[in-house]
């Protein structure tokens, strides 16, 4: 199985995403979930930070939450700044939660993670970046 979909179906997860769950979202404006959070803000999406250590503070006017769980409302994508190894407890978060896409960061590749989102549905990127992809495909937008 490919590690990430097609360019058209980056382009349709894209456009039928709005509202985006971050987990691994940072407060620091130079770690990269946080550039990634501020373009995503930019181009339209919702996007909601998931961070432990930062629950319950804000991030670019966004609530942070501890876990997807936490939410309480349905998001559409959820954009994983975690390390490979942390990847499968939050894709099985992001499955119960009724996400559509598990996205996985520019070095994150989990294929257990990745086949366990595909079997309950979901689509799978990994190893890519959502600002850079929306950029590319999407430009203007």
């Amino acid at each position: 199985m490919p590690r990430s979909p097609a360019d058209e179906d980056l382009v349709n997860i894209l456009t039928r995403t709005r509202t985006i769950a971050m987990v691994g979202a940072s407060p620091k404006e130079a770690r990269p979930s946080h550039q990634v959070m501020a373009y995503l803000q930019a181009a339209g999406y919702r996007v909601i930070p998931v961070n432990p250590g930062q629950a319950g503070k804000k991030i670019l006017d966004e609530t942070v939450y501890a876990r997807l769980g936490d939410i309480g409302e349905r998001v559409d994508m959820v954009d994983i700044f975690r390390r490979s190894e942390f990847v499968t407890p939050i894709v099985e978060e992001a499955i119960a939660t009724g996400a559509q896409t598990v996205w996985m960061q520019l070095g994150i590749v989990n294929d257990e993670a990745a086949a366990i989102a595909r079997a309950a549905g979901l689509a799978v990127v990994m190893d890519r970046c959502v600002k850079i992809e929306h950029r590319r495909l999407l430009p203007g937008s």
